[in-house]
């Protein structure tokens, strides 16, 4: 199968894992210093800060990173305040501050909006000269024609040469976060957003199978309604999660090279395709539930959670909010599908961390880039927020069955940028779709809302 779009292609995942030292010497006086070899022409050992010294130069991928002590305050600026999102991001934190016990870390996240708050607080301060030391963004047009085409983030170029990084996050990844052969950010996880979740009980109770197709979704979400069960459980009290369920319909209806072609201006939103993708997401808004305007993701999750509704549409840290705001089992008490229509097919987004031009100490902010992109860290945040690791490298036992089966689909199908979480598109399209969506969900009218798509690609 060709997996090369016009959407970069992330490379396979390597099959078997093999941790490598990411961590340092940070810890100046631990015990068996003495004993590394990474300088074989070291003979002194009256002294442990000698030998120190001499490790911290050969075959050492992280040669700075580390080993100074830094002290004072740094500013860690996302939207990652719910869910699993904040157990994983204060298990970073954590684990920075292990390394660096002199640094006070200000969790400084923004709520709500899946984002849409943090990014309206970080523009202004961005536009002040004020920004965070470092800052959450999306690879991809997200972070490339915002604050990279704004001239306001430094190249990370010799980060990933020192940290190895050029041979352990895939190629494609890397050019979502790359401009001119610079690169602006460290991806944290891969989530995939085509994931249909579903109450096992509701299906196996009344003998129904879970849908994979468009047909069998409106067959089934027929008897669901017969049996007074809400098919479909949507939250869009925030416009994104609307605009989530858009792309996966578009995706399966397209496929996605023609999806992407809406993003490239190559495809018309008024070509009969659309028209015809455009009709089926109607017909899905058909089957939720009736108080989804005043819902967000986590209460449309907790719908199927509690078997009010049986599907629900959403990325894969609805898996952690599942496990672990929830406590549910999965397979047990919750499954998952791709969305209709779009096996084979990796919808994806990817968090990123960067570093910001003007910030008082640029090389504190490295040092957590290299945790961010470190083995240790990836898998210390990623089973927690539901996503996958960014490296290639990452160990497998840390994941459940839900991620090693993600990842593998990762290593076998093909991708298409997320519309929604501004992967496909940059940050204006995507606030003006979801403005369309928004007034689609609760007038209806198809010419409408097409000829809105229409322009929002035009501007």
């Amino acid at each position: 199968m060709n997996k090369k779009l016009g959407f970069t292609l992330l490379t396979p995942f390597i099959s078997l894992m093999v941790l490598t030292a990411c961590g340092s010497d940070e810890e100046s006086s631990s015990e068996g210093n003495t004993e590394n070899t990474a300088n074989s022409n070291v003979e002194d050992v009256e002294s442990e800060n000698e030998v120190n010294n001499s490790a911290e130069n050969e075959g050492n991928s992280n040669t700075n990173q580390g080993e100074t002590d830094y002290e004072g305050e740094l500013e860690i600026f996302s939207w990652w305040t719910g869910a699993g999102e904040e157990d994983g991001l204060l298990e970073l934190i954590s684990l920075f501050e292990e390394k660096q016990p002199g640094v006070s870390v200000i969790n400084a996240a923004v709520a709500g909006g899946a984002g849409t708050n943090a990014q309206a607080v970080l523009a202004s301060r961005m536009q002040a000269n004020d920004p965070p030391e470092t800052f959450q963004v999306h690879g991809g047009a997200g972070l490339n024609e915002s604050w990279v085409a704004a001239d306001m983030m430094e190249p990370l170029n010799d980060l990933y040469e020192q940290e190895g990084w050029m041979d352990v996050f895939p190629e494609g990844l890397i050019d979502m976060v790359s401009v001119d052969d610079n690169i602006y950010s460290v991806p944290v996880n891969i989530h995939r957003t085509n994931v249909m979740w579903y109450n096992t009980a509701i299906f196996e109770d009344n003998g129904l199978s879970v849908p994979t197709t468009f047909d069998e979704f409106f067959e089934v979400a027929d008897e669901l309604e017969a049996l007074g069960i809400t098919p479909l459980a949507l939250g869009d009290t925030e416009p994104w999660t609307a605009t989530h369920l858009l792309e996966t319909v578009l995706v399966g209806v397209l496929g996605p090279e023609e999806y992407e072609k809406l993003w490239t201006g190559e495809l018309a939103f008024d070509e009969p395709s659309v028209e015809e993708a455009v009709e089926t997401f109607g017909r899905m808004l058909d089957y939720v539930n009736e108080d989804h305007s005043s819902r967000n993701w986590q209460d449309a999750s907790q719908l199927v959670a509690n078997g009010e509704a049986a599907m629900n549409v959403m990325g894969d840290w609805a898996k952690g909010y599942f496990v672990n705001d929830l406590n549910l089992e999965l397979r047990e008490d919750f499954g998952w599908v791709t969305t209709p229509d779009t096996e084979g097919v990796f919808i994806l987004n990817t968090d990123t961390f960067g570093l910001p031009k003007g910030i008082d100490n640029p090389e504190l902010v490295k040092e957590f880039l290299s945790v961010l992109g470190s083995v240790e860290g990836q898998d210390a945040f990623n089973p927690l927020k539901g996503s996958i690791p960014a490296r290639t490298d990452a160990d497998l036992s840390n994941y459940d069955e839900y991620g090693v089966e993600t990842i593998e689909d990762f290593n076998s199908d093909i991708q298409a940028p997320s519309l929604a979480h501004g992967a496909a598109a940059y940050e204006g399209i995507v606030t003006d779709i979801h403005q369309a969506v928004n007034i689609f969900v609760t007038q209806r009218d198809n010419d409408q809302f097409i000829e809105s798509l229409n322009m929002a690609i035009e501007r």
